[in-house]
């Protein structure tokens, strides 16, 4: 292979040239490859243009399968890349171009095949070679598995880590695979138009840390933005509420505990678990550290609450009427947060608890249905407590505090 102004293959004249991206990826070994990064950072050029090159390069016919969300996705997306390289290096033959099918045939027989995961028949289709998911956050976890399993050699994941998905818990928590962050710097083709462009966001922290840096981080449409991981709570910090959500068969129920420490709070995840019963409910409340702190519930199940507080439960109705999710929103807005590390489920509702966009990909002022149990028992139980004053220390210092003591992300 060579470099430089030459393609991986001796001989091919470059259009898109290799760049730190590239290498980066070519150094990959395992079979799941997970390609994170922020914008520009050639993350589908360089996947698209390896997987060319391995197409072109077979002795025996393979099919690759190129896949995203949705057609319109894929065809403004990694389709247009591939036809744009193609072209580029002068590969292209429009006789091999099957613009029924969307399936490319190189003259070694090899094919590269584009669909889409909302396709059911194509994901649970035929067996193939090798198969890059372009941002793979966007599709389900399950259309993942049924691609993956009918894989042979490689799977090829990418996507902008806006925030985490199915690829944190399932595959980077069990599998064995690579992993590699790229940023714009990767990517010395840029034009320094687009590098000065990328770096004019540097203020705006949160698009920074995911489009710039390639970190997980926290992006426009996120409720909540700003919030520290802990270890534990502090033994300075003051039980005030415990918030809870009823759940059942397809929800859990949620209930968090809130502290107040140094002018913000800390939440601490207690239960997050289905089918629990009102008793069983009541049991556990019973059971916790300081059992007759006041539980602030979901006032939609005023028969739950009265059997819970039958049990012996300290137990009042959250105030719900017109306006009320966006005012308890309002108020965790403003507030200094942070949750303990245990609190995962919490911790994981963070992350992705969105507002709803419009059909222009506007935000509107309501919160995505999704991603929300603990984040309404917080808003629950915080709706009745009163600030605990300004904090005893400057922000900045806090959180300096927090990330050097706590780990904070």
């Amino acid at each position: 292979m060579v470099y430089g102004r030459w393609s991986f293959c001796q001989q091919r004249p470059v259009m898109y040239q290799a760049t730190s991206a590239t290498h980066k990826l070519l150094s990959l070994r395992q079979r799941l490859k997970g390609v994170a990064g922020g914008t520009s950072a050639g993350k589908t050029i360089s996947i698209l243009q390896i997987l060319i090159d391995k197409a072109q390069s077979d002795t025996t016919p393979t099919l690759t399968s190129v896949v995203s969300e949705s057609f319109p996705h894929l065809k403004r997306g990694a389709m247009r890349d591939f036809l744009n390289i193609m072209q580029a290096h002068n590969y292209y033959s429009d006789a091999l171009w099957n613009k029924t099918d969307y399936t490319y045939t190189f003259e070694t027989g090899s094919k590269i095949e584009f669909f889409s995961a909302d396709q059911p028949s194509k994901v649970r289709g035929p067996r193939r070679d090798r198969l890059f998911i372009n941002e793979a956050n966007n599709i389900p976890y399950e259309a993942f598995d049924q691609l993956e399993v009918r894989t042979k050699d490689e799977v090829w994941l990418d996507w902008n880590p806006t925030n985490e998905f199915w690829f944190y818990e399932e595959v980077q928590a069990h599998r064995t695979h690579d992993f590699v962050t790229l940023t714009y710097l990767d990517n010395e083709a840029l034009d320094p138009q687009i590098v000065a462009s990328i770096e004019a966001h540097q203020h705006n922290k949160a698009w920074w840390q995911v489009y710039g840096l390639g970190q997980l981080g926290e992006v426009e449409g996120k409720i909540f933005t700003g919030w520290q991981i802990i270890d534990e709570v502090p033994h300075e910090a003051r039980l005030e509420r415990r918030g809870l959500d009823f759940g059942y068969s397809n929800d859990p129920t949620a209930i968090v505990d809130i502290y107040s420490y140094n002018g913000g709070y800390i939440l601490d995840e207690q239960l997050y678990q289905k089918g629990m019963s009102n008793k069983q409910i009541a049991g556990f409340i019973k059971n916790l550290p300081a059992a007759n702190t006041l539980v602030v519930a979901d006032s939609s199940e005023p028969k739950s609450i009265d059997e819970i507080k039958m049990y012996g439960v300290n137990i009042l109705p959250a105030n719900k009427g017109q306006g009320s999710v966006l005012q308890g929103i309002q108020k965790m807005q403003d507030q200094q947060v942070s949750i303990t590390k245990r609190s995962t489920n919490g911790i994981k509702e963070y992350r992705n608890y969105m507002w709803m966009t419009d059909k222009d990909g506007r935000i509107v002022n309501v919160p995505i249905d999704m991603w929300n149990h603990l984040m309404d028992a917080t808003r629950y139980g915080m709706e009745s407590v009163k600030p605990s004053g300004r904090p005893t220390v400057k922000r900045a210092d806090w959180v300096r505090r927090a990330k050097r003591n706590q780990g904070a992300w």
